[in-house]
């Protein structure tokens, strides 16, 4: 049961509206729930859908016309050869790349449109990186929402058609990510719109949390030791962070003692950098890397990415475009995962993490695959063993290939 929203800096309460910054201190709003008047039990959820939606209770939504194209319950794969090569007992991948438009943002779209419907918008809006175009046009298709996408104009041809084939109306934008959300936050303040990572922002965000609660209940209602998160806006990795504590407080696993651990792209990491120079002061980076969704230069969430990182004994690495290629092979060898290059992110800040002696080999670790690689074919296809051509006979399969 939620309340309405709350400061993140000052606590002042606010009604549930569509509103995002508080209008005293100008700090970032969120969803705020009466925990002890939440009766949800283990039973309840089993037995609920399997999809985001078996953890109702602990969305902000009050309605049951749910836009619901089945996001989440993805595998959390155990990563048995994975974890060999790295030298770790126990590794899941907690595999996102199966929901509707084949990335984490399904969870995200289908709490905000259906609080957008909640609220009597009959246009849909987003400024996005790629995963999060297809998933509003994708879910606003469905739910009969007038959609307008706007897209750096250099984004990936694969999530470039990912996002055109549902018919919204798609704009390139001229510059970065942040350029965008600039953009967007003006056109925002002009019309009627629900822009689901602008003035829906707080709820949109909840659903993120279910990454986190189906890692609980899907290791038999506990949480592992250490989890590795990309970041990009950092809103990811502090909702799993708020999912492991919600679970405790409605009584559904004890006290989380999870480390969690970011991971950024070298060309696009402010958070890494204010890690590792032990500041919670993020300054602004221009994007440069293959890892288009995690390129946000100025993150809205960074500083609270840190205090969630800090709080719970993690880190936050930052690797290079190499390494994350390389890690993306390395995950489709071992497991049969084809990740993007955020999910490559997270796999080579991993491994970077077990070689610093960061995640120790007997740490229970989950890691965060958040979208399909066929959405970024580009950044691959350089480093990929193209087929040898034979002649249809025997005899030359023997000579070419063996």
């Amino acid at each position: 049961m939620y309340k309405g929203l709350v400061c993140r800096e000052c606590k002042r309460q606010y009604p549930a509206k569509a509103l995002h910054v508080c209008e005293f201190c100008f700090g970032p709003l969120e969803v705020a729930y009466q925990y002890d008047k939440i009766k949800i039990s283990r039973q309840e959820i089993e037995q609920g859908p399997k999809s985001i939606w078996r953890y109702k209770k602990l969305l902000p939504v009050t309605t049951d016309d749910l836009v619901d194209l089945s996001a989440g319950f993805s595998p959390l794969q155990k990563a048995n050869n994975l974890a060999k090569e790295l030298g770790l007992k126990s590794l899941y991948i907690k595999n996102d790349t199966i929901n509707p438009t084949y990335s984490f943002k399904d969870r995200v779209v289908s709490v905000a449109l259906t609080k957008a419907r909640e609220f009597g918008y009959k246009t849909v809006a987003c400024a996005s990186t790629g995963n999060l175009a297809n998933s509003v046009a994708a879910h606003a298709a469905f739910a009969g929402f007038k959609a307008f996408i706007f897209i750096p104009q250099d984004l990936e041809e694969g999530k470039v058609i990912n996002s055109a084939v549902y018919s919204p109306t798609l704009v390139g934008v001229e510059g970065s990510y942040d350029d965008v959300n600039r953009l967007c936050s003006e056109i925002g303040s002009e019309f009627d719109w629900a822009f689901v990572n602008i003035n829906i922002r707080p709820y949109y965000a909840e659903g993120s949390k279910t990454l986190g609660f189906e890692t609980a209940e899907q290791l038999g209602w506990r949480t592992p030791d250490h989890v590795v998160v990309p970041v990009a806006s950092g809103s990811l990795l502090t909702k799993i962070h708020k999912a492991f504590d919600e679970l405790c407080k409605v009584g559904l696993i004890s006290k989380p003692t999870t480390k969690i651990s970011g991971a950024q792209a070298e060309g696009c990491s402010p958070v890494a950098t204010a890690f590792k120079a032990r500041s919670l002061n993020i300054k602004p980076v221009k994007p440069n890397t293959i890892a288009k969704s995690l390129a946000i230069g100025n993150p809205a969430d960074g500083y609270y990415a840190l205090k969630a990182v800090e709080k719970s004994g993690g880190y936050i690495e930052s690797v290079t475009d190499d390494e994350i290629v390389d890690a993306v092979k390395l995950l489709a060898r071992t497991e049969g995962i084809f990740a993007e290059t955020a999910g490559g992110v997270t796999i080579a800040t991993l491994k970077k993490l077990v070689e610093a002696k960061k995640i120790k080999p007997d740490e229970e670790t989950v890691a965060y695959v958040t979208g399909v690689g066929l959405k970024t074919i580009e950044a691959f296809s350089h480093k990929i063993d193209y087929p040898k051509t034979i002649k249809p006979s025997v005899q030359s399969f023997k000579e070419t290939i063996l």
